[in-house]
């Protein structure tokens, strides 16, 4: 790699396949997708099968401009995909056993371009697996103590637990989920707490974490820092698919801290982003001209 990106998404990659289509996804892959739309740039240091999904998938991230040097091929198991089903109890996701993303190598390459990051991004199902788990914490444990690193817990039933959230929040500067996960979570590391915000406050408090951030979808967004609570409202939109919304915020929040945006305003920002791509199909809609023209009209008010 010629020089290291600023942002890299450390996990999965995989493709979305919806009833009338498939596209690429991977929440890692997504917010560094949209990183790189925002103006940093990006790499996905995940990996893929030897087989012409894989092909397809590297192509389209060189195609948007993502660094695929960190991208392992893998000689035996299959690029992975998800099965994304809709429905009115919300939104079901089918993954396919024993991906190649479930086998990924904390390679000396990985853990040079990780230790020169400015921003990583990771979540909890590139985890389920010890192979990948295992490689995943060996690399963050590689990061610059400058790096912002960002834990986007991402529930995907049945693949995750205690012992490698709790793991994974040792080594996160920033913890986002949605209001949803809030009301498993609180359980699952030691709840119940009086509220979200609370629970938000012991997390922060007890992990030592500069913030936790909380999606609330058509309610807004809202960042928990140790100096206090930021929120953002709801943006009204006709809501195509959630696929990747979520990253978007993710995305935009890791460009605005590391260009020194005060809290409220990156939070205005993430929430503005994630509500922009649920209006469009897919997890990696091409956006830049309206992520642009939501950098610089965000404002304080």
């Amino acid at each position: 790699m010629t020089s290291a990106p600023a942002i890299i998404g450390l996990g999965e990659v995989l493709w979305d396949c919806f009833p009338d289509r498939r596209l690429p996804g991977g929440a890692p892959a997504n917010v560094a997708f949209h990183a790189q739309q925002l103006g940093l740039t990006a790499a996905v240091a995940t990996r893929v099968g030897r087989d012409a999904l894989g092909d397809e998938l590297i192509g389209f991230l060189q195609s948007q401009g993502l660094a695929t040097e960190l991208v392992q091929r893998d000689p035996l198991h299959s690029t992975g995909t998800v099965t994304v089903e809709s429905h009115n109890a919300g939104t079901k996701y089918v993954f396919l056993e024993n991906s190649a993303w479930d086998f990924l190598e904390a390679t000396p390459e990985w853990l040079a371009a990780l230790s020169q990051a400015k921003a990583v991004a990771f979540g909890t199902l590139a985890q389920r697996g010890p192979v990948s788990r295992t490689a995943i914490q060996r690399c963050l444990d590689a990061v610059s103590d400058g790096c912002l690193v960002v834990y986007d817990i991402n529930l995907r039933p049945p693949f995750f637990d205690a012992a490698a959230i709790e793991r994974s929040l040792e080594q996160a500067t920033i913890v986002k989920f949605n209001d949803e996960e809030a009301r498993t979570l609180q359980p699952l590391l030691g709840g119940p707490f009086g509220s979200e915000i609370e629970f938000a406050r012991w997390l922060v408090r007890t992990r030592g974490l500069e913030a936790v951030c909380i999606t609330r979808g058509a309610n807004g967004a809202v960042a928990v820092t140790a100096d206090g609570v930021v929120e953002a409202p709801g943006v009204p939109v006709t809501v195509v698919d959630t696929v990747g919304a979520g990253d978007a915020f993710t995305a935009a929040l890791i460009w605005a801290r590391l260009n020194a945006w005060p809290w409220d305003r990156a939070v205005r920002l993430a929430n503005q982003a994630g509500a922009l791509v649920a209006s469009r199909p897919g997890a990696m809609p091409v956006l830049r001209a309206e992520l642009k023209a939501l950098q610089s009209s965000v404002t304080i008010n």
